[in-house]
């Protein structure tokens, strides 16, 4: 009894913290959704109030917004990467990390780790030797965007194929090879079905960091091209003396995130059962 007490009182405590950790982590949506409705001149002035009659301004911050940044081309570029992008990486990652796990030599093991220390090297470090190779070899465009992302995204997604592949029996595999199957096809007919969680998984946390990111496309495509992603376009409100229109900002990042969270919402169920299915061995 005084178990079963203790157990409900721990669940209370816990239920009120987690309550509190969301209202922070939501705060913030809340904050960029409440003040994408009041005019640009009364979000300065007061940006934590919520409108009233006088500070209202409807619609007009999304109509502003989208007639300065073009965001609906935008929209449909950051669509284009982040699908092309997510589709390559999850195809070329899982069959480089059944390949470093299934053969077993210290070519592939230097390889494994070499995707794994490349997770923990800062973009930083190597933005500007990679903005000089994809002017050397015209990958300034959405395609050469995708391959760069395929570059960048490999080390996680790698890392987590591999660490799923290890708890995939090879029994499967053996017993396909002798029915007949060819090496694609016990890939692709075998092993690749049973990686849909942890590719989902992957393509879930990809498609996040890709359509978010900013750096990486205002470094190779920059402003002055007509492929600008939805962050680099919803950064050209900002004017280059600090003028920003705050009101279509605030509007323009409601419609850019709205895509992302639907997505995350449907999906997020597979993104801890991915990870722990990764998690079983190795």
């Amino acid at each position: 009894m005084i178990t079963s007490k203790k157990s409900r009182t721990i669940n209370v405590i816990l239920f009120f913290v987690l309550c509190i950790v969301g209202a922070f982590v939501l705060y913030p949506l809340f904050f960029i959704l409440n003040n994408s409705f009041k005019g640009k001149f009364f979000i300065s002035k007061d940006p934590f109030a919520l409108p009233t009659s006088e500070t209202f301004s409807g619609l007009t911050n999304y109509v502003n917004g989208l007639i300065k940044t073009g965001l609906l081309s935008a929209v449909g570029w950051s669509f284009f990467i982040t699908i092309l992008s997510v589709v390559l990486i999850v195809l070329f990652t899982a069959m480089t990390a059944y390949y470093i796990t299934r053969v077993k030599t210290k070519v592939t093991q230097g390889l494994y780790y070499m995707f794994v220390f490349s997770m923990i090297v800062p973009f930083q470090m190597v933005m500007f030797t990679m903005s000089s190779l994809a002017d050397t070899f015209h990958l300034k465009n959405p395609v050469g965007m995708c391959i760069l992302y395929l570059g960048f995204g490999a080390g996680q997604a790698v890392f987590m194929f591999a660490g799923f592949i290890k708890s995939v029996p090879i029994d499967i595999e053996e017993a396909a090879m002798i029915d007949g199957c060819t090496p694609l096809q016990n890939y692709f007919k075998v092993v690749f079905p049973v990686l849909k969680p942890t590719a989902i998984t992957v393509a879930i946390l990809e498609a996040m960091w890709i359509w978010n990111d900013f750096l990486l496309p205002y470094l190779v495509i920059g402003i002055s091209t007509k492929y600008k992603t939805i962050p680099v376009v919803v950064q050209m409100l900002v004017g280059s003396n600090g003028n920003k229109d705050m009101g279509a900002l605030m509007a323009m990042l409601v419609l850019s995130i709205i895509p992302i969270i639907i997505f995350y919402l449907s999906c997020q169920k597979y993104i801890i059962e991915g990870v722990v299915a990764g998690a079983v061995k190795g």
